[in-house]
């Protein structure tokens, strides 16, 4: 089980925040850093100073780490054309040296889309268009050197694009798609995606998921098992309780239902529930830290979570 860090910046942090939080990260050993692309806070906090970037973000950290991986959990299709984030993203990946993962999702948040002018269709649309830039993300990418790409499409037609610049990672940097859709999730999948996230669902709700998401992998005859499985749960690691009961306090959350929801305990207890979700098939888990100036709390999950894994 890879362990990587995921962050929610809409929620109030800085660039600088952020990139102690990766170095951190970096320096500890974690498979990745990680960070949501919203663009409004969620809850009672105050999201101050503003929301920064996803993009932005994962470019300046990418000349600012050495080794780590950078992702997202996930873009919203909403928030940009493919033609513009395909480059954006290979350019990315060029300045990181090839360790960027893209995820990529229909978008879901409403009110953050009416904060800022963001078109928000409805989720049939949503999807259309998600599955459309997919087409087109990969289109560009995997389109050789010296040729052009056409896509004759409903909402993003392409017609004789050079497809430059190219990422470091061939045939492309991994794809992240997730969810717990029934029907066209698993579908895109299968057809798009090297791993597969299921955001904050229990081991026991994943295996049908899971089983959707092979079905669709089986009808299209691929292999199921070159798809990676992966979770992204909240993490709340202490000690003993009461520096569980600390950790939960800052982040506004009840140590029960961190234990119940999330990855909340000892580090005895985190293994202990990793092999849980480890045995439903997940390979990877996204940690969601949201006190992001607890350094100390990477550091825990490091030196006596990680190294049972």
């Amino acid at each position: 089980m890879e362990l990587r860090i995921f962050t929610e910046p809409q929620q109030g942090a800085s660039y600088d925040q952020l990139l102690a939080v990766a170095r951190r990260a970096e320096e500890t050993g974690f498979g990745a850093f990680f960070r949501s692309d919203h663009y409004l806070k969620m809850g009672s906090v105050s999201g101050e100073p503003g929301p920064t970037d996803a993009w932005t973000t994962l470019a300046g950290l990418a000349r600012d780490t050495a080794r780590i991986r950078l992702g997202t959990l996930m873009t919203a299709a909403t928030f940009r054309l493919p033609g513009p984030l395909a480059i954006t993203v290979a350019q990315v990946d060029q300045m990181s040296g090839g360790r960027v993962d893209l995820g990529l999702g229909a978008g879901w948040y409403r009110e953050e889309h009416d904060a800022y002018g963001i078109p928000f269709p409805p989720l049939g649309e949503r999807f259309d268009r998600l599955e459309e830039q997919l087409a087109v993300i990969t289109g560009l990418w995997e389109t050789p050197a010296g040729t052009t790409f056409d896509h004759p499409g409903k909402y993003y037609p392409v017609s004789d694009s050079p497809a430059l610049p190219k990422p470091v990672q061939q045939p492309r940097p991994p794809i992240l798609l997730g969810g717990t859709g029934p029907k066209r999730t698993p579908r895109l999948a299968a057809r798009y995606a090297d791993e597969f996230n299921l955001p904050f669902v229990s081991p026991e709700d994943s295996t049908p998921v899971i089983e959707r998401v092979r079905a669709a992998c089986a009808e299209i005859d691929r292999d199921p098992a070159g798809l990676i499985l992966s979770h992204a749960l909240v993490v709340c690691c202490g000690r003993d309780d009461a520096e569980v009961a600390r950790r939960a306090a800052a982040i506004g959350r009840e140590p029960a239902e961190l234990r119940e929801n999330g990855l909340a305990g000892t580090p005895a207890e985190i293994v202990d529930k990793l092999g849980r979700y480890a045995a439903v098939g997940s390979r990877r888990a996204y940690l969601q830290v949201l006190d992001l100036a607890d350094l100390d709390h990477l550091d825990l999950v490091a030196a006596e979570v990680m190294r049972q894994l």
